[in-house]
């Protein structure tokens, strides 16, 4: 039997007592609010990353000599300063030579990454005579790319060392130039026609066999119609001082030209119309506009000639001229002997100009002046080649030709490669031959008996003069005496207070008194020339 307090005392107990959990039960098809954040933001997150990787441009590598100013993760590449690519990786080289450069181009640029495209660091600097990205100072130095136009895709480039002088689809033409020396000149130096700026000097590079150094420049249109095949290019570096037979000549092309170096170009024959240089045509690149511009022509006769005469100061490159006249040029001088009088003599070749040959000859037909029968009868006329000084100071030597009157009967040697045409001495040399005549005929004197017998009539004469000497010296010392005592009297009697000035005076009174009466008297009978006849009349009482 159970007991009453107990029991109450029991279920006291089960009603303050926690009621146990019930579960309830899961909805089917609902999913918790907790997991929907997760699940959006993985999603948005593999969009981005799909967006990313579908955006995702080429990764290129380049290869520069240095990584001077460039960082991973902040150095941009820029195509006309606009960002196309991102430098993510900087590396060395297997032999530590090289630096590569790994950047994560963006996807439109893509097509753009062709074999000549090219890459280079933008930093400040100063290239001829400019300074060039001023504002990579404070901003940082950047990559610039220049867009190639080949077909072949590249993902490997090599970075220039100095930014490119010339952008690829500038608008104009390149010519390569072929000079002796680099000169002054360097990468970025002007191009100049007619002074004025036209383009620039591209890059230049030793031509492989070692004699000439080649340069490539560009030409901006539309200047670039004016290069034509038989245009002249010369280096205008600097002043250009020439002292030669035509006097001192002073030439320079613009102030940057003298700083920086620069060349220049122009057409010899600017009025015939010709059309313009190809792309890539090769020029020779000449020391000086006066050595550029000195054989426009084309059509040149070669002729020789024999000099007996020393030929210091005649140089390859003088004139041959005619009274003033350019019609050639020197272009070698070699020694050679002569078989029959087995004398040395200088050969001189020359480059003529026949079309200002024909000049010569007046008529209706005129003949070339190289040929036979034109040079004969030029030479028949008395045509001569002579030396000439051009330059006392210098003592430069050029060639003239000209008739001379007294010049000995002598024809072209036709039988010579190149003909020879005859000479005369030069005016030196015959003023040295009359010079050497008349010292001959000095020589051929009897100077010696000459001399003894001048030396004798001066011995004569210095015994004269002794004698001389002592017998006339006492008598003239003896008229000196008496001429001074005679000099003496003179001034006595020229005194003031001498007799002979004291009657002086007294008689040039009395002659003034005599005059006067004299005077007195004619005034008398001018007014009673009766007085004459009659006598003077008495004075009434």
């Amino acid at each position: 039997m159970t007991d009453p307090a107990l029991a109450a005392q029991s279920n006291a107990d089960q009603s303050t007592a926690i009621p146990a959990a019930v579960a309830a039960p899961r909805a089917r098809g609902s999913l918790a609010l907790v997991w929907l954040v997760p699940i959006v933001a993985l999603l948005i997150g593999g969009w981005l990353t799909l967006k990313t990787i579908l955006e995702r441009g080429p990764t290129i590598t380049i290869v520069f000599n240095q990584a001077e100013g460039l960082e991973a993760g902040k150095t941009r590449i820029k195509y006309k300063n606009v960002d196309v690519g991102l430098v993510s990786r900087i590396d060395l080289s297997e032999d530590l030579k090289q630096v590569i450069v790994t950047a994560e181009m963006k996807k439109d640029f893509a097509p753009h990454l062709v074999a000549d495209t090219t890459f280079w660091v933008v930093r400040a600097r100063v290239s001829g005579g400019n300074v060039q990205a001023l504002g990579t100072l404070i901003s940082g130095a950047y990559i610039g790319v220049d867009v190639g136009k080949a077909a072949e895709p590249l993902q490997r480039f090599s970075g220039l060392d100095v930014p490119p002088v010339i952008q690829i689809d500038s608008p104009g033409k390149e010519f390569t130039l072929r000079g002796d020396d680099l000169g002054s000149l360097e990468v970025g130096s002007p191009l100049l026609f007619r002074r004025l700026p036209v383009g620039q000097i591209k890059s230049h590079s030793l031509a492989k066999d070692g004699s000439s150094v080649v340069f490539t420049v560009f030409v901006h249109a539309p200047y670039d119609r004016f290069v034509t095949s038989n245009a002249r290019f010369w280096n205008a570096s600097g002043i250009d001082l020439s002292l030669d037979a035509s006097g001192v000549k002073l030439d320079t092309q613009s102030l940057a030209s003298i700083i920086i170096g620069g060349v220049a170009f122009e057409d010899p024959d600017p009025q015939t119309d010709k059309p313009p240089a190809e792309t890539g045509h090769e020029f020779q690149l000449y020391n000086s506009r006066q050595t550029a511009l000195k054989n426009p022509e084309t059509k040149i006769f070669k002729l020789a000639m024999v000099f007996d005469e020393s030929v210091r100061g005649l140089q390859p490159g003088a004139t041959v001229d005619f009274r003033g006249i350019d019609v050639g040029e020197v272009v070698a001088l070699h020694a050679r002997i002569d078989p029959l009088s087995r004398k040395t003599q200088i050969v001189v070749d020359t480059h003529l100009y026949p079309d200002r040959m024909r000049s010569l000859v007046r008529g209706k037909h005129k003949p070339e002046a190289s040929s036979p029968r034109e040079l004969d009868f030029l030479v028949e006329k008395g045509l001569r080649a002579r030396l000439q000084t051009g330059n006392l100071l210098t003592g430069q030597l050029y060639v003239t030709l000209d008739f001379v009157d007294d010049a000995k009967q002598a024809k072209v040697d036709w039988s010579r490669t190149p003909p020879i045409l005859p000479t005369v001495p030069s005016s030196l040399q015959s003023l040295q031959q009359t010079v050497a005549s008349i010292a001959g005929k000095i020589d051929r004197l009897p100077l010696e008996r000459i001399g003894n017998n001048l030396e004798q009539t001066l011995a004569s004469a210095n015994e004269l003069v002794r004698r001389l000497d002592h017998t006339l010296a006492p008598e003239a010392e003896k008229t000196m005496a008496e001429a001074r005592t005679t000099l003496q009297t003179l001034e006595k009697l020229m005194a003031n207070d001498a007799p002979l000035q004291q009657d002086t005076r007294t008689a040039m009174r009395e002659l003034a008194k005599a005059a006067q009466a004299f005077r007195v008297l004619a005034d008398y009978l001018e007014r009673h020339p009766e007085a004459l006849l009659r006598g003077k009349p008495e004075d009434s009482p």
